[in-house]
This record gives C-alpha cells, structure tokens and sequence, in this order.
C-alpha cells in the first residue's frame, strides 16, 4: 500500500514538473456556419462528453470569446472600451488565464480542478470550463461588466453552434472558493461560468 501512496506521489510530482504555459496556434478567422445558421442551432446544454477540444479549437474558441480582432479592439464588445472581462480556463492540466494579446493560456494553477468550479456532475466531465472574472477597477461601473459578460457567453455559444460543440453558462459558481483559489484581488470579481466540450 505504502508504495502505491509513493508510485501516485512521484506521478503526480511528475506531471506538475511538465504543466507549463499553452502557446496556442493562431486561430483561424474565416469559416464556420453562417451567422443565421448558428443563430437557430444556438442552445444550451449539458449532456457533455469527455472528448478533448484540439488546440487549434480552444485557439479559436477562446479567440472568437473576447479574442483581438484589431490592435486594441476585441470580438466581444465592451463599455468604453474598458476590457474588463478576463477569462480563466479549467482544464485537466490546470486552471489557466487567458493572454488575448499573445495567444496563449498562463498556467495559474496546476491539475484538474474544475470541480472547484461547481457542484454539478457535468461540470468535471466537460474538457473545458471558463470563468468571467471583473476586475472592477477598470470597469466604468458593475452592471457595465455584467452586460459585457454576457457579450462574451454569446460569443462562446455562437461559436460552439458554428464548430458542433456544446455549451451552457451557469450562475451557479462557488464565486468565493473561485476567488481564493484563483489568487484574485479585491478588485475583482467572479461573475459566471461557462462550460464548453462535444455531445456525449
């Protein structure tokens, strides 16, 4: 037994050795359905398989979210140009956040804990989960980021009707164990979730 408990402490010492920032390819910004298409496929749903989302997916997912689609300009749209939103992405590896600017996912902690996200089964079965995270300090006010919020869910769920993926966003989000796990400050404020994977 006590080599079994050290077999699983070397693995896991092993795999958190080799978690590092995710450099993701250049997403590709031509394609997919037609607005109107993906419009009427738009829906919610949490019957999620496990299937992992390639990298140049989660590039273009995360990208068509609230990617730059000009020098200081983003796909979703927000409040003075503010920018307020941040996205932190759970997935097997880590809980990442999201560089815009330079493509890529910062490792902020390492392994699966997306179910430090919420309590619902679907939650650590689907491959990737996003948090909306405010940083109030540069919002022009609350219901400003909350407003924005919701131009980057419908983004994502534009997004997946396009690429065949599914999607839900959930109120329901330990917002204060998400604060504290992910090192914020008082600044900032967790709003929502948001799961993403393929039909199971």
């Amino acid at each position: 037994m006590n080599k079994l408990v050290i077999a699983i402490g070397l693995l896991t010492l092993s795999l958190s050795c080799f978690a590092q920032d995710i450099k993701l390819p250049s997403p590709r910004k031509t394609g997919g359905k037609p607005l109107m298409t993906a419009l009427n496929e738009r829906q919610s749903n949490r019957d999620f398989s496990d299937k992992e989302l390639s990298p140049q997916i989660l590039s273009d997912l995360l990208w068509a979210a609230n990617g730059f689609n000009r020098e200081d300009k983003r796909t979703a749209p927000s409040s003075q140009n503010r920018q307020e939103i941040d996205l932190y992405v759970f997935l097997k590896s880590g809980a990442y956040f999201y560089d815009a600017k330079n493509q890529q996912l910062i490792l902020k902690k390492v392994g699966d804990n997306r179910a430090k996200n919420g309590s619902q089964a679907f939650v650590t079965v689907a491959p990737v989960n996003i948090v909306y995270v405010a940083n109030l300090d540069k919002a022009s006010n609350r219901d400003a980021a909350l407003i924005d919020c919701g131009f980057i869910g419908q983004n994502i769920y534009l997004f997946c009707a396009s690429e065949g993926l599914i999607s839900v966003v959930r109120g329901s989000v330990d917002r204060e164990a998400t604060h504290s796990f992910l090192g914020l400050n008082e600044g900032q404020e967790v709003l929502l979730g948001q799961v993403v994977g393929y039909k199971k």
